[in-house]
């Protein structure tokens, strides 16, 4: 029974801090939530560090459901042909527990994104180096509805904190001095509203999960461009009997709609994907937990031609104070 209350314990701080990691790099496809695998979490009062690594290469071009060979089309095209995006992504997270119903969350992404293209009409590639602080989340929770913290709410904020003015560096759009497009850009100008909920379940001695579910919806446009709406749920599998070894599994879904304005690419905007996430946290002493997740597509559709990984990987660094 001791264990069963460890457990509840450790699961309910662990989710507090989902929120603003899983939406840290899902523009670019990641949705896992990394800090729900860390076995070092506590309900206690105090500071938690967290550093995060994510790599997503985006390096097939697809179309709906299916792949797009390049061999199969012409140039010049009558649309933009993206060539590929390399994103890699270090997002430093500091979380505050003010008691054992009560937490704070900020996460501050600095990203690296090389990106090639033949836009619409050209033959050769363009290409564009970003790099810079992306947009701060501050995500709030309470999870004080019952005795045990198995739910909880997240209620915040994506900050307007990322350039929105980056252009192409080469080629022909280079050439031309063009912007980037705007959901390339280190950040999207806009202040979102984030909101989530969580649940966790011990199943036995060895075995608990989780369900959490999570929305991201822009409350203004920066000059005429608003980002995609994204809704993302997560449930996961781990266990415990291996001691500082868990071995765990995640499923990741995210829906995400049209970017609209007039600066949006509203014909290739738009999916739906999902990803198989296997992995593994170890306690690292009392104080440090590394985790580390590959994810694998299940199911991808996307509206127009759109760039999309083969896989995605993370590594997540805690340290509690």
């Amino acid at each position: 029974m001791n264990h069963f209350r460890f457990t509840a314990a450790a699961l309910a701080a662990g989710l507090s801090a989902f929120a603003g990691s899983s939406l840290a790099c899902s523009s670019c496809g990641c949705s896992l939530g990394s800090e729900w695998a860390d076995n070092a979490y506590s309900t206690n009062r105090g500071l938690r560090l967290d550093l995060r690594y994510d790599f997503v290469d985006q390096n097939q071009l697809r179309y709906g459901s299916h792949r797009v060979r390049l061999g199969s089309l012409s140039f010049p095209n009558d649309d933009e042909i993206q060539l590929g995006t390399l994103t890699r992504f270090y997002t430093l997270s500091a979380d505050y527990a003010f008691n054992g119903d009560w937490g704070l969350s900020v996460q501050a992404p600095y990203l690296r994104r090389d990106h090639q293209t033949i836009g619409e009409g050209d033959t050769e590639t363009s290409t564009s180096a970003t790099r810079g602080i992306g947009d701060v989340r501050v995500i709030g929770r309470y999870q004080g509805f019952f005795a045990d913290r198995s739910w909880g709410l997240q209620l915040g904020l994506k900050l307007p904190t990322g350039k929105t003015d980056e252009h192409f560096r080469s080629g022909p759009a280079g050439e031309d001095g063009e912007i980037i497009d705007r959901g390339l850009q280190s950040g999207t100008g806009t202040t979102d509203l984030i909101a989530g909920v969580y649940h966790y379940a011990a199943l036995s001695r060895d075995w608990d999960q989780f369900q959490q579910l999570q929305i991201k919806q822009a409350l203004n446009q920066h000059q005429d461009f608003r980002p995609s709406t994204q809704l993302i749920g997560n449930a996961g599998l781990r266990y415990l009997g291996f001691g500082a070894l868990v071995p765990q599994i995640q499923l990741n879904a995210r829906i995400e709609g049209r970017e609209t304005g007039a600066q949006a690419d509203y014909a290739n905007s738009g999916s739906q994907v999902l990803n198989l996430s296997p992995g593994l946290a170890a306690t690292l002493g009392s104080r440090l937990s590394l985790a580390a997740f590959v994810q694998l597509p299940v199911y991808q559709h996307y509206t127009g031609y759109q760039l999309a990984p083969h896989y995605l990987s993370s590594v997540n660094l805690g340290y509690r104070f």
